[in-house]
């Protein structure tokens, strides 16, 4: 089997239109949510998101391309691009091995919603011709792969929230099987519209609070519920002796990975925490031992009541005693959630801490809650030495998936 690496990595969120931006921001505590600006929320009980600000499709894209793809794609694509642009992959890889591996939990869902109303207002023949192709969940992958020319194996990821975890581990499993030589792995979304949170509101899964410093505040008793975000993310998964004779900066290796289902609800993870669980201990079974002070794990974390104590669990039944030296933190109380752009964001919010020592806060934790009782890292950066980075993402449907790192 071939080991795997890291080698070029993309980031479009709401703190940071670019992997820099979006790093130093989490080190910093940076708050991305705010209130709702791109649609009227009177009529919502949430109000607020974390949205992305300042992006140009433009810079990735033409005018006829932006035309034709679902905001979704446009951040799909940006993300790859840079992650491309970072790693130098595109001109030292043959096209027939190199894939993508991209997902997202809803794809189209804002061109869905137009064309509903124009077939509704307007009569069938006003659905634009452009309406499947921008909407449907596989052409972020696909424009992807069309922009880059990857012919090997492109595969379009749905999992959920799980769904960029699950593209990173699949990928990575790829390239170890000798499936491909490079791997463009990530997800995306781009779902911030009145439908989905009406949708999510009514599924009981977003706060209700407007107070935007305390509103995604995971592993806190005060915690009431989600913060809609969305953005995209992408990495180059790469044969390690690949990036090693071309030449490339290796951000770090891909070490273990873990994928199981609850199979137990479409939406409430299972409190026992066993598949959850086993997801993280058979990444770590992969990974190797590591003394758990010094492992970082970038949290699920949704600031749910349900996730963050069965989260919880879950680690505990992964590392025993030692859960309670792990590094822990959850990102998304300075993101929100970016459901299937989640786990490509926080994975290289992972590989950033375990390259640079750091592990990002939890910010907005004021309240400890006796089943929620780990070191969640709570507001300040901690600077420490670490050794193994794991990103952790649940998923509805009951999709756990773990990935983890180590330096190369």
């Amino acid at each position: 089997m071939r080991r795997v690496v890291i080698t070029g990595l993309g980031a479009i969120t709401p703190v940071g239109c670019d992997v820099d931006t979006f790093w130093n921001s989490l080190k910093n505590g940076k708050n991305g949510i705010d209130f709702v600006t791109k649609f009227d929320t009177t009529e919502l009980k949430a109000k607020l998101a974390a949205e992305v600000k300042d992006f140009d499709p433009l810079l990735y894209m033409d005018k006829s391309e932006v035309r034709k793809t679902d905001k979704f794609v446009q951040y799909a694509v940006a993300a790859a691009s840079q992650a491309v642009t970072d790693s130098g992959i595109a001109e030292n890889i043959a096209p027939e091995r190199f894939g993508v591996y991209y997902g997202s939990g809803i794809g189209g869902f804002d061109t869905f919603i137009a064309e509903q109303n124009n077939m509704i207002n307007r009569g069938p023949a006003r659905v634009s011709p452009l309406f499947i192709p921008k909407m449907i969940m596989n052409m972020g992958a696909g424009n992807i792969a069309i922009k880059f020319g990857a012919k090997g194996p492109c595969v379009a990821v749905s999992t959920a929230c799980a769904t960029g975890t699950t593209a990173i581990g699949e990928a990575y499993r790829a390239i170890k099987g000798g499936y491909a030589d490079a791997i463009i792995a990530g997800g995306v979304e781009a779902s911030l519209n009145p439908l989905a949170m009406a949708g999510f509101i009514n599924c009981m899964a977003l706060t209700e609070s407007t107070d935007k410093d305390c509103a995604s505040v995971p592993f806190d008793k005060r915690r009431s519920g989600f913060v809609m975000g969305e953005g995209a993310g992408a990495l180059i998964v790469e044969d390690y002796e690949h990036a090693v004779k071309r030449g490339a900066k290796i951000y770090a290796e891909v070490k273990g990975y873990g994928s199981t289902c609850d199979a137990f609800h479409v939406t409430a993870p299972d409190s026992s925490a066993e598949a959850s669980g086993r997801a993280i201990s058979d990444c770590l079974k992969e990974a190797g031992e590591f003394a758990p002070e010094k492992i970082y794990i970038n949290a699920h974390g949704t600031s749910t009541p349900l996730n963050d104590k069965t989260e919880t669990q879950a680690i505990k039944n992964a590392f025993g005693d030692g859960a309670y030296s792990v590094n822990i933190s959850s990102t998304k109380s300075m993101t929100g959630h970016l459901l299937g752009a989640a786990g490509a964001i926080e994975g290289i919010a992972a590989i950033l801490a375990l390259r640079e020592n750091i592990v990002p806060p939890t910010i907005g934790y004021k309240e400890a809650d006796g089943e929620c009782d780990l070191n969640y890292t709570p507001n300040v950066a901690k600077n420490t030495e670490l050794e193994l980075a794991m990103s952790v993402s649940l998923g509805f449907g009951g999709h756990n998936a773990c990935v983890g790192f180590t330096k190369i």
